[in-house]
């Protein structure tokens, strides 16, 4: 597991380029919250965005996620873990006026960049 990089994946690369040909600027691998120990993959802070890139099989994609044949629960723990971890990581920002927009690693770049935008420019204006 040390070898799974925590930033500048593949597709956050590609989530980061698009977003930025769409002229928004942002932080990287950034605390939305200060006494929250959770890190989002863009934060917006003036418009109190924070965007999540999740990874299939790290996070359960209900289309992706495959199931491990070896130490099958370990795995399974370890995804219902990480899920409960993003919906809580979800309700607090959103008790602190933030809004929190998750990307699956497979969706497209440039669509998912499009979201991002509009969920920015709503909360901007």
């Amino acid at each position: 597991m040390q070898s799974n990089k925590s930033r500048d994946t593949k597709p956050e690369l590609a989530l980061r380029s698009a977003v930025h040909r769409l002229g928004l600027r942002y932080r990287v691998a950034a605390k939305p919250l200060p006494g929250l120990r959770r890190t989002a993959d863009l934060v917006f802070p003036r418009a109190r965005v924070a965007v999540f890139l999740d990874g299939c099989f790290w996070h359960g994609c209900p289309e992706h996620h495959t199931v491990s044949a070896s130490n099958a629960k370990f795995w399974r723990d370890k995804v219902e873990g990480n899920r409960a971890r993003d919906r809580n990581t979800d309700e607090r920002l959103a008790e602190a006026g933030w809004v929190s927009v998750r990307v699956w690693e497979h969706e497209d770049p440039v669509e998912a960049a499009s979201r991002v935008r509009e969920v920015v420019r709503d909360r901007a204006s």
